[in-house]
């Protein structure tokens, strides 16, 4: 047997385990067909599973391992999949509504098209999830979710959930100002002076002195930039916070 297939064997025994918890026969199933309705999988070792398409609608997969499993299209509406790991999953078209994800590692997931309608996700982790809808997150979440992929080094990641949040409430004032800061980092200085001014404008509306400081402070910096040259390495989120200020700083986080 070559070097590679026992590679591959090796690793297909080592992702899809089934601890004492979970029944043998119904994962067994469930690789075989697709097809495990009201299957009880609780805990089960799925990492690496093709279930594209899959049926697992009432199926009870709380804490199962289900980490970069390909889920796309799968049917699991009503699944319990509390404390579940869906970390790098790909749950694009998945129908999970009325399904349990309390508590479970969302983290990287791909959600393009997935159903999440009457999902309950109180401490689920979204951070790095591609596709979330609108509904399932309030402005502060994606506004909370935009700062760490930011500090992450991912401006382009951390606009799309800055947009998320203001299409959600558009008078978000620090949504504008940490998408200018986005922006300023990706060299957009107009777009960035832009969404500070408007931040200015809103922040000055609804009486908030503190974020009306903190705009204020930005604009300064992106109107009047250093004489020496712009570096031409990519600006550091944290570092131009620090440039800025310590009043920014605490502002944002």
């Amino acid at each position: 047997m070559k070097a590679s297939s026992i590679a591959i064997t090796t690793l297909l025994a080592i992702s899809v385990v089934p601890p004492a918890s979970a029944n043998t026969e119904q994962i067994q199933q469930l690789l075989a067909t697709k097809e495990c309705q009201n299957c009880n999988l609780s805990g089960a070792g799925l990492v690496l599973a093709n279930l594209a398409g899959a049926n697992l609608s009432g199926a009870n997969l709380s804490g199962a391992n289900l980490s970069r499993a390909n889920l796309s299209g799968a049917n699991l509406v009503g699944a319990n999949l509390m404390g579940a790991s869906l970390f790098g999953a790909n749950l694009s078209g998945a129908i999970l509504s009325g399904s349990d994800l309390s508590a479970a590692d969302l983290r990287d997931t791909f959600l393009v098209n997935a159903n999440l309608t009457g999902a309950q996700l109180g401490g689920a982790n979204l951070q790095g999830a591609v596709g979330i809808p609108p509904q399932i997150g309030n402005a502060e979440d994606f506004y909370g979710w935009g700062v760490v992929q930011g500090k992450k080094g991912d401006p382009q990641g951390a606009i799309a959930y800055f947009n998320q949040a203001l299409s959600i409430k558009p008078d978000y004032a620090a949504a504008y100002l940490a998408r200018g800061v986005a922006r300023y980092q990706l060299f957009d200085r107009p777009g960035a002076l832009q969404d500070a001014k408007q931040a200015e404008k809103l922040f000055l509306a609804q009486a908030n002195n503190d974020g009306l400081q903190t705009a204020q402070i930005f604009i300064n910096e992106l109107e009047n930039p250093p004489s020496e040259s712009v570096p031409k390495s990519k600006p550091n989120f944290m570092n131009f916070l620090g440039a800025v200020g310590s009043v920014l700083l605490r502002f944002l986080f």
